[in-house]
């Protein structure tokens, strides 16, 4: 549920053509390769890290803002899709990162696995999932309403699951971390709800500044947890083998939600439109809240920047694999099928990735 955004609305199909290789994903790869080149360290890192926590509340007190109540009530009725949907994303995906433990230590490193098991309590995405499924012609107004409850429950969810699930698999989440969480995430996030009324129409106006200001802070996130890793020699300890099979594990995790999704929608008896939610919006994983909830998780961890190269590995092959479905879909639609709807186009200049 990310402010950001372009000044001009991309049309389905041309953001689709550009996902081939999202230059956002590539701009995070660079960060990492300066980062393990030219790291930052001592009393610069320090400065950055605290300026680095003030930008994370800021995007989330943006967040709060952004969320449109309209849309997410309005299509709440539907619930047996959106409970399914909550449930793949808080639950099934969970139980799946703890099933791959079985990988450690032998196949997958265990920073590498903890950073699975991170990218699977992450909430949906909002512009990608509402997005495949305008382009998919399913069921757009469901999409947004399933995006928002998705976000709104991460915000909470995601770090008592992480706590949860990195305690289980022997990581460490500080007390202090804990304080983080509520200060930098919580209580940003509430204020920017109950302030929306007054501020998000001035915020709107500036919807294209606001965009750069969220990925100008996640791109120095992705460096400042990088540069933690490289400081403390931890690359040293991730092989091609390690990048090689997290790779196969992201994408082994990928293919099984989507298939899993698309057998339980026939299974339930979903309408055409409403599977293509199930399984776009069931799939997805959402950096732009993944970044900064991991630098707040993990402050001043070593292995910061392992626990989020599972989440940027994955999201890039969600954006490719999502985007040849959603074009699968559509071939499958009804002639008569609506595309893009007003207020798809209009979350889409919100963005939220």
């Amino acid at each position: 549920m990310s402010p950001s955004g372009s000044s001009d609305v991309l049309s389905p199909s041309r953001l689709l053509a550009r996902l081939r290789l999202d230059p956002y994903v590539v701009a995070l790869l660079c960060a990492a390769g300066v980062a393990a080149l030219l790291p930052v360290r001592g009393a610069p890192a320090e400065v950055l890290g605290v300026a680095v926590k003030v930008a994370i509340g800021l995007l989330f007190f943006l967040y709060g803002t952004r969320l449109s109540p309209s849309a997410a009530w309005g299509g709440v009725r539907q619930w047996r899709l959106h409970g399914l949907v909550l449930l793949i994303t808080y639950a099934v995906f969970p139980m799946l990162g703890l099933v791959l433990g079985v990988l450690v230590p032998s196949v997958l490193a265990p920073e590498l696995h903890l950073g699975v098991l991170f990218l699977c309590v992450l909430p949906s995405t909002v512009q990608s999932a509402i997005t495949f499924t305008s382009v998919a012609r399913g069921n757009v107004a469901a999409a947004i309403c399933q995006a928002s409850f998705s976000n709104v429950l991460g915000v909470f969810l995601t770090p008592l699951l992480a706590g949860l699930l990195v305690l289980s698999s022997g990581g460490g989440i500080t007390p202090g971390a804990l304080r983080d969480v509520v200060v930098l995430l919580l209580a940003p996030f509430a204020a920017g709800l109950l302030l929306r009324p007054v501020v998000g129409p001035r915020l709107r106006e500036h919807a294209g500044v606001l965009g750069l200001l969220d990925r100008g802070v996640i791109l120095v996130v992705v460096y400042l947890a990088f540069s933690r890793g490289t400081a403390a020699g931890i690359w040293d300890r991730l092989s091609p083998r390690d990048i090689g099979v997290l790779l196969a594990v992201c994408a082994v995790l990928l293919t099984a939600v989507l298939l899993g999704t698309g057998l339980l929608g026939r299974w339930c008896g979903f309408a055409r439109q409403d599977r293509v939610v199930l399984v776009l919006c069931g799939a997805n994983k959402s950096l732009a809240s993944g970044l900064p909830m991991a630098t707040v998780l993990f402050a001043g961890s070593a292995n910061a920047g392992l626990v989020v190269l599972p989440l940027m590995l994955y999201h890039q092959m969600q954006l490719i694999t999502c985007a040849w479905m959603a074009r699968r879909f559509a071939r499958s639609a009804e002639p008569a099928a609506e595309a893009v709807t007003p207020v798809a186009a209009a979350q889409l200049e919100r963005g939220g990735r």
